[in-house]
């Protein structure tokens, strides 16, 4: 009788744990191939924001909304600004960085990616002190 109890103790520990590290799994892991745009680089499993130096536009992926400089403000927009709306976004050039609120390194991204304006379908890693670049 002892036997069957500590088998069924056994058991019941084994899978509470076993689900536990599955739910942490699952909790952990941060994806959004789904949600990226077609015109964006391929190959990432997660992107924050995509930088356009070509036009100084970036585009927050999560909420699928280019993210630019009007009036002096931040606008988070679903349309490319006025200025820009027959930019292609296909043949651009767009810098991948993953950190929060990465336009505010605005002024840094704009120097750091100038050099890559004007090349075509390139991709680039990068981010404000993240170490990965071109």
């Amino acid at each position: 009788m002892k036997t069957i109890i500590l088998a069924l103790t056994a058991a019941v520990i084994g899978a509470t744990f076993s689900q536990s590290a599955f739910a942490q799994v699952r909790v952990g892991v941060n994806v959004n191939i789904g949600s990226q745009p077609d015109w964006g680089p391929q190959g990432y499993d997660h992107v924050e924001y995509y930088y356009l130096p070509d036009i100084d536009v970036y585009y927050f992926v999560p909420r699928h909304q280019f993210v630019y400089i009007s009036g002096g403000n931040w606008v988070f927009s679903a349309y490319l600004p006025s200025a820009h709306r027959h930019y292609d976004l296909y043949s651009g050039y767009k810098v991948v960085i993953n950190e929060p609120r990465a336009y505010r390194y605005y002024q840094s991204h704009k120097v750091k990616y100038a050099k890559y304006k004007g090349h075509p379908g390139k991709k680039c890693k990068g981010g404000h002190g993240n170490g990965r670049n071109g």
